[in-house]
């Protein structure tokens, strides 16, 4: 319900909020770990709005960790671990590096890892791929170089008034100790709301299953850099996903750890003591989940939110509201009632930055999205492990708890989180608060009766 407000402008309002119990986030939105949602892509723009994303868990554990590696070099202040080439490497290696790591030049070294020399996408503009040049005939010899422990603005400085791009931090002996970029220093400045860690670089979260090899997986991706592991389950309040949890607890004690999916507040109380640092809140309700429809169960989104932000307040962990956010107003509503953050799966799904080719069908641009409990994404688990296409008979016994579809196509996800963002503002100050924690202080709910809600949408008009 509408309270009194004394805010002139929803600039005013302040959507910062606990994605877990040691982790803030600048805006309250999180892209769901699905494998037609969030890769690095997804996950580096959602960190540059002041999100997260949460890279998705069906990849190889190298290719996972890889991702993860990505989003946090691609906003790092100071990379502290460049990317290196022999100077007595051809060109042909230097460029399957450059391509591999995504990066648009390497540092040169000699035998005994002393920099000599760069090699940038200029360097080798007219080079085949197959060149059996040395790195040392065409890489640039006279590097401009600094000390290590100079700051961001120092760094800026030697950059500008050099007129060049990359500089290089080395001590007396030439080894290296770190590098500045001028686009890393951009980035810095052109989003200024950006989550990030104490190091200066991207937020990211990854997920990881409850067999196998969720231990080796966890680890990697930890060293890789990640900020928060999810453990990705669609039952969350079962044996497995709380041994998990705890196991995982046990071995990475400072880990932070989300866990869920629960619709209970038996469910999020069972996960708050057995170590998690939030609880993802949520079953059936996605767009692409016929979880209820399968097996009956499931608890309606806002009323699973209501009583788990109960449990989640009196132990002082975050609840995710997962599922069930078509508008912003779904978004203000799960916040309203007590979330502390909202995971997108289907608002981000058909965006430029989603894994995936855009389709062209019947005049229209779509991407696919579906569900991970789909058949379609078994069948891509199944042929990610076994490293077989034609899977026989190990699908058949297969119960799908969800569906692939096409979503329209949307173009930028920055634009998308803009929208919402800006209803969220507009909805805390229609309940008079500041932040998120005042609107969810003061928020009132009610019924509404269908005729309610088909007046709560344009009606008796022709839209254009």
């Amino acid at each position: 319900m509408p309270k009194f407000s004394d805010i002139s402008s929803r600039t005013q309002t302040d959507l910062s909020t606990k994605l877990s119990k040691n982790i803030t986030l600048n805006i309250p939105l999180i892209s769901a770990n699905m494998d037609t949602v969030t890769e690095s892509t997804m996950a580096v723009t959602m960190a540059r709005q002041g999100g997260i994303g949460i890279i998705h868990r069906f990849l190889t554990i190298q290719e996972q960790a890889n991702q993860v590696l990505k989003v946090k070099r691609s906003g790092s202040v100071m990379i502290e671990n460049p990317y290196l080439v022999s100077q007595d490497e051809t060109i042909s290696t230097a460029l399957d590096i450059m391509a591999e790591k995504e990066v648009s030049g390497l540092l040169v070294v000699d035998s005994e890892s002393s920099l000599v020399g760069i090699l940038t996408e200029r360097d080798v503009l007219f080079e085949s791929l197959d060149s059996t040049k040395l790195v040392k005939e065409l890489m640039t010899k006279d590097v401009i170089t600094s000390k290590p422990g100079i700051n961001v603005d120092e760094a800026k400085d030697i950059l500008k008034n050099n007129r060049i791009e990359k500089l290089p931090l080395v001590d007396d002996d030439q080894k290296i100790h770190g590098l500045y970029t001028t686009q890393d220093i951009l980035n810095t400045e052109n989003y200024p709301i950006a989550s990030h860690d104490s190091k200066g670089r991207p937020l990211v979260g990854a997920a990881v299953g409850v067999k196998g090899d969720f231990l080796e997986r966890t680890e990697a991706l930890l060293e890789a850099g990640t900020d928060a592991i999810v453990v990705d389950i669609a039952h969350g309040h079962s044996e497995n996903a709380i041994s998990t949890v705890k196991n995982i607890k046990k071995a990475f004690p400072d880990c932070e750890l989300i866990a869920g999916n629960v619709a209970t507040a038996q469910g999020t109380e069972d996960l708050i003591n057995a170590g998690v640092d939030a609880v993802k809140v949520g079953v059936g309700s996605g767009s692409i989940c016929i979880t209820r429809v399968i097996t009956g169960s499931g608890v309606p989104q806002l009323t699973a939110v209501l009583d788990c932000a109960e449990i989640g307040k009196k132990y002082d962990i975050p609840i995710i509201s997962d599922g069930g956010t078509r508008t912003s107003g779904d978004a203000t509503k799960a916040l309203a009632a007590g979330a502390s953050s909202v995971m997108l799966g289907s608002m981000l799904g058909g965006t430029d930055e989603s894994p995936g080719s855009t389709i062209s069908k019947n005049g229209k641009r779509y991407k696919i999205y579906r569900g991970m409990a789909s058949l379609a994404a078994a069948r891509g688990r199944k042929s990610k492990e076994t490293g077989l296409v034609d899977l026989g008979d190990d699908l058949n016994d297969y119960v799908a708890e969800g569906v692939e579809a096409f979503v329209p196509y949307k173009g930028t996800v920055t634009d998308i989180l803009t929208q919402i963002t800006g209803g969220i503002r507009s909805g805390l100050s229609y309940c008079g608060g500041h932040t998120i924690q005042q609107m969810q202080e003061n928020a009132e709910f009610i019924k509404m009766s269908g005729a309610g809600f088909a007046e709560s949408k344009p009606h008796d008009v022709d839209l254009m």
